[in-house]
């Protein structure tokens, strides 16, 4: 592996080692790679679980044909240099056979991100990651934020940004636009805040 002083940026391959070398070696650390950068993702609390529990089952009811995939590794930003983990992967069943640890997104309908209490979620969570899911075309990203309690549906991706984002507090109704095509009943949520 060559020297990072040397140069300003870690190589793609550089990363995936480095990654699964962590893995492996450290439990709980889970590593991803945007714009160019390493960032640390923070190990879910068990309120975290329950809202990837609750969305997964109204997936499962409203689309049996589709599966919510936990922590999957993506190939993210234009010409698939970023490597994300988001916490949902919402594509068809099987979509990831024979893929690897990192799958290429294109059968991907949403991508789903829970706010965790860390230092580096505003970043993280409502900045670098709807820019690199956009930029590589994902439909929808949907952004369940504990910290504000608000849930964000992100559509309409032009390769650059999402065009349309709605925000609406916990207890509102909200439509998750096609390729979806689910309303979300957000009451619930609100007990699984601080």
């Amino acid at each position: 592996m060559t020297v990072m002083a040397d140069r300003p940026h870690m190589l793609t391959e550089e990363f995936e080692t480095l990654a699964r070398i962590g893995a492996r070696e450290v439990e709980g650390l889970r590593l991803e790679f945007i714009d160019g950068k390493l960032g640390v993702k923070a190990v879910p609390d068990g309120d975290h679980g329950l809202v990837i529990e609750w969305l997964l089952r109204i997936c499962i009811q409203h689309r049996p044909e589709l599966f919510l995939y936990g922590e999957q590794g993506l190939k993210v930003q234009r010409y698939r240099e970023g490597r994300a983990r988001p916490d949902g992967v919402l594509a068809p069943s099987g979509f990831m056979k024979a893929q690897g640890e990192w799958v290429d997104p294109e059968a991907v309908l949403m991508v789903v991100e829970v706010t965790s209490y860390d230092s580096d979620t505003d970043r993280r969570d409502r900045i670098e990651k709807p820019r690199a899911f956009a930029e590589t075309g994902i439909p929808v990203y949907l952004l369940i934020d504990r910290d504000s309690c608000e849930v964000s549906v992100h559509s309409e991706p032009d390769g650059h940004r999402y065009e349309t984002v709605r925000t609406v507090p916990f207890g509102k109704d909200v439509r998750l636009p096609d390729p979806v095509g689910i309303t979300l009943p957000t009451e619930v949520l609100k007990d699984w805040v601080r």
